[in-house]
């Protein structure tokens, strides 16, 4: 088991992801391409998957582009920014991702912005 896949419980392969957004694969290729969402490749057959926290309902977690973006920018690598968002930090508490879906996206933006000094 790869250290993501130790931070991250659930994952969505690229097929179910178009699946749940009504998209084509295709469609979630260029998603990941462009860095609206991210993908890596995990389980016993290694196939491309995003985290299931990316999506809520039908739709990409809204605050998860402009946060990725950030973190790229800080110079983090498309699987350090997943295990970052998916690690504990007891100073939120709890995981960035978890404040994401809370709404908390400036304190994390903020968060992951100091990550680049």
């Amino acid at each position: 088991m790869s250290n993501l896949e130790s931070v991250v419980s659930e994952w969505l392969p690229l097929p179910d992801v178009a699946e749940k957004l009504n998209v084509s694969v295709t469609k979630v290729h260029a998603l990941v391409k462009d860095g609206s969402l991210l993908a890596a490749r995990v389980g016993e057959r290694n196939i491309r998957a995003v985290p299931a926290a990316f999506i809520v309902e039908d739709h990409i977690l809204e605050s998860l582009r402009g946060t990725i973006s950030v973190l790229q920018d800080a110079g983090f690598e498309d699987e350090e920014v997943i295990t970052w968002l998916f690690t504990a930090d007891e100073s939120l508490p709890g995981r960035p991702i978890d404040a994401l879906h809370a709404g908390r996206k400036t304190e994390i933006r903020r968060r992951a912005a100091a990550l680049g000094w």
